[in-house]
This record gives C-alpha cells, sequence and structure tokens, in this order.
C-alpha cells in the first residue's frame, strides 16, 4: 500500500504536469524519471566518483612529508644514546625531491658518525634520478593514469546508463503494445456483443435464422478470450515497466490504474531518443563511448609502456645536503655538505625486455579492438538506419491496409442490412481488419525498439 500511495502522489505530480491528456505518462519523462532516480543509473555514476577518488590516491604521492624518527636508550643511569632524525621531504613531477632535516643526537655511546654540534645539525638538500625516474616514474605514471582513468570511467557511465535506458525503453513499448490490444480488443468486442444482441432481436422479429445467434455468440466469446489473454499481458507489461520506476531514497513505484502510454509516441521518439541526428550524413563516432574508452585504455597502455621502458636506463641517483648548524645558518659554509650515489644496471635487462615487449603487445591489441570497434559501430548505425527507413515505409503501407479492410467490413455490414450477406462473411471481414490491426500494432512496437536500438549503439543517455 506504500508503494501504490507514492505512485498516486507521483502520478498526481505528472496529471498535474500534463496539458493535453492527464493521462498519458509520455516516453521522455518517463526517461528522465529512470535517469534520474534508477538506482543502477546511480550505480553508474559512482564509477566517476571512484575514479576520483584513485586520482585524489594517485596526488598523494606528490604530498609533502614529514618524517620523525627518535631513538633513546637509558640504563643504570646512564644515558647510551639520544637520536633524533627529522625531515620534511617534497617531491615534484620529474622524479627530484627537495629535502629538509633537523639531527639532534647525544649520549656516551653514540656512534660517531651520528655525533652532530650541541645545538643539533640542520641540512637542506635535493636528490636527482640521472636515470630511472627522472622523466617518468611510478608515482608520475600512477598519475597519469589516473587522470586518463576519469576519462575512461565517464565513458563506461554512459555504457552503463545507456543499457539501462534500453531495457526500460523495451518495458516501455511493451506496456503500449499490451494496451494498445486491450484497447482493440475491447471495441471488436464491444461490436461482437452490440452485434449478437441485433441477431436475437432479428431472431424473434423472424428476419434472421436461430443459426445465426449461435455464430455471433462463439463471436463474443473468442472476443471474451482475446481480451482476457491481453488483459494478462497488460498487467505483466505494467509490473515489468514498474521496475524501472523509482522515487528519491530509492523507493519503488507502481503505475495506477488510471496512467496510459504516450498515443502519439510515433511522431515524438525519435526526437526524444535523439535518432534523427544520424540522418545527417556528416554524424561521426569519433566521439562514441565505445572509442573513448578503448581510447583511454590505449592510452593507459602507452603510459605503462613508456614506464617499462624506462627500466632499461640504468639506476643512478644523487643527493646533496648542505649541513648547518642551527646558530650559523646564516653563515654559508659550502664546504659543510653531504653528498651520495647510487647505481644499479642488471647487466642482461631479460626482464625489463620482457615486460616491455609485453607492453607493446597489449597497446598493438588494444589497437586493433579499436580499429575494429570503428568498423563494427559504422556498419550496425548504417544498418539500424535501414531497419528504420523500411519500417517506416512498412508503417505507411500497414494503415493503408488497415483502412481498405475497414472500408471492406462497412461495406459487407451495409449488404447485411438489406439481407445480401451473411455474418459468416462480416466475421470473416472483421478477422481481416483485426489481424491487419494486430499487425500494424506489432510494426509500430518494431519501429520503437529498432529506434531505441539505435540509440543504444549511440550511447549518448545525455
Amino acid at each position: 500500500m506504500k508503494h501504490i500511495f507514492f505512485a498516486f502522489l507521483f502520478f498526481g505530480f505528472t496529471l498535474s504536469a500534463q496539458e493535453i491528456n492527464s493521462k498519458e505518462l509520455t516516453y521522455n519523462e518517463f526517461l528522465g524519471f529512470v535517469k534520474k532516480y534508477h538506482p543502477l543509473v546511480k550505480n553508474a555514476n559512482l564509477e566517476i566518483s571512484k575514479s576520483q577518488a584513485n586520482l585524489m590516491m594517485a596526488r598523494g604521492g606528490f604530498d609533502p612529508k614529514i618524517e620523525v624518527d627518535f631513538s633513546k636508550k637509558q640504563f643504570k643511569d646512564k644515558e647510551y644514546y639520544s637520536i633524533l632524525n627529522s625531515s620534511f621531504k617534497i617531491p615534484t613531477w620529474y622524479g627530484i625531491e627537495i629535502k629538509a632535516g633537523f639531527d639532534n643526537n647525544e649520549g656516551i655511546y653514540l656512534n660517531p658518525e651520528n655525533t652532530v654540534p650541541n645545538q643539533g645539525l640542520t641540512s637542506l638538500g635535493i636528490s636527482v634520478p640521472l636515470g630511472q625516474g627522472l622523466f617518468i616514474n611510478q608515482r608520475m605514471a600512477d598519475l597519469k593514469k589516473a587522470k586518463i582513468q576519469l576519462q575512461l570511467s565517464q565513458a563506461e557511465r554512459k555504457l552503463q546508463a545507456i543499457a539501462i535506458l534500453y531495457d526500460a525503453s523495451i518495458a516501455y513499448f511493451n506496456w503500449k503494445k499490451s494496451y494498445n490490444e486491450v484497447v482493440l480488443y475491447k471495441e471488436y468486442k464491444e461490436n461482437a456483443e452490440i452485434r449478437f444482441k441485433g441477431i436475437q432481436t432479428s431472431i424473434k422479429e423472424g428476419d434472421k435464422r436461430a443459426i445465426d445467434s449461435v455464430e455471433a455468440g462463439m463471436t463474443v466469446k473468442n472476443r471474451t478470450l482475446n481480451l482476457i489473454d491481453s488483459e494478462l499481458k497488460l498487467a505483466k507489461a505494467k509490473l515489468e515497466l514498474s521496475n524501472f520506476l523509482w522515487l528519491e531514497n530509492n523507493i519503488p513505484l507502481e503505475l495506477a490504474e488510471s496512467i496510459i502510454p504516450e498515443t502519439q509516441l510515433e511522431f515524438t521518439i525519435q526526437e526524444t531518443l535523439k535518432t534523427n541526428a544520424l540522418l545527417n550524413p556528416d554524424f561521426s563516432i569519433s566521439n562514441h563511448p565505445k572509442i573513448n574508452a578503448l581510447q583511454s585504455k590505449i592510452d593507459i597502455l602507452n603510459v605503462e609502456k613508456k614506464l617499462k621502458a624506462n627500466m632499461l636506463l640504468p639506476k643512478i641517483d644523487i643527493g646533496y645536503s648542505y649541513l648547518s648548524e642551527p646558530s650559523y645558518i646564516d653563515n654559508y659554509r659550502f664546504e659543510d655538505y653531504k653528498i651520495g650515489l647510487n647505481f644499479y644496471f642488471p647487466l642482461f635487462l631479460r626482464k625489463e625486455r620482457g615486460s616491455l615487449k609485453l607492453a607493446k603487445y597489449k597497446v598493438q591489441e588494444t589497437e586493433f579492438a579499436l580499429d575494429l570497434e570503428k568498423v563494427q559501430l559504422s556498419n550496425k548505425i548504417n544498418a539500424q538506419k535501414l531497419e528504420i527507413e523500411a519500417l517506416t515505409k512498412q508503417k505507411n503501407l500497414i494503415k493503408s491496409v488497415v483502412e481498405d479492410y475497414a472500408t471492406m467490413l462497412k461495406s459487407e455490414e451495409k449488404l447485411f442490412s438489406f439481407g445480401e450477406s451473411s455474418l459468416f462473411l462480416i466475421n470473416s471481414r472483421e478477422n481481416n481488419l483485426v489481424s491487419a490491426q494486430l499487425s500494424k500494432i506489432a510494426l509500430e512496437n518494431r519501429f520503437f525498439v529498432s529506434n531505441s536500438e539505435l540509440f543504444k549503439i549511440m550511447a549518448n543517455p545525455d
């Protein structure tokens, strides 16, 4: 009951917003609620938030750092040692690190290399990688990949959202198809009942044979069976559609009985889905989310390839630190310093060369997939355009067929009123008309689905 209550609230708002037909839930309104409130669409938006969090983590590799290392040993009233090493480090983009430090050590058993002046010792230095890590290192690679990953997540969000909107569209079209079939069978059931009553009256007056009432009654029963079956399909379609209707705070909705689908959908669907943009011959797939996603993956792999190539260089790190007592920090003595050099280089580089080859192969593999995807997308779009054009022609043709069958039925009914036809011929004409109208409904449904498939191929939910 709670769901139904919210449904009435929701559709009360919808009704007040409608000016032409207050009972319609238009396709555009329906998609708007799916985009805004459906949990899986919200879940797709979380991909961007997660990528932003990863980008923040990658930027954390360049955050300044304060380090303090203090140790002290006291035994039998003797201070063996008290060692304080503190530093402030600033990582920079090209692997260069700036470091300021302060050391204050004392004790009777202090290691001689840790001996510093009584006031302590300050230092200011720089560390520079001359081989590996100068132009690209793990921190730089992580940050670059995190930025590209954000673009990749935006493309993947669109692909996830478009899949939900496509499924929601199919549910809406099934609802409309089932609704139109119910309306159709109701109309012809009423016609059959009116005809049945008229036949019974004519039989009483002696104008018709008694057997005609049996045939008219059979038609009523068949129409009733068709109506019951179509109403069952409509009830199921409504429940399926309700899976995509939500409000804020993840409150599900159910369709009220008075709500009907958009009656003029065939004239608005292409504008709603923006599939009419594809009629422009200059339309390009360069900004397609699948293309952007694959290109972003290639960019990420290229960053990884550069990092692997950098591993072929020798690892040479040099460091220089200017040393001074705190009280003499303004008196420069460049002869007081600390310098260091680290060198590392594998002789055969088999691990590094193998990793680089694998990185290159991954780039080539993704580039092949990108080329294939471009061709497939173009072909899919062209094929879908051809299908929509063919269905448009078929829709116009089936409308003409329905009108012709309706004309023949009216003519047969006139002949029947003059006694020059039979109930069997009328039922035959009417069955042909019903079949044609059902074909018209099915063809319209195919037209809607075809446009939604083109919308899915385009993958532009915004």
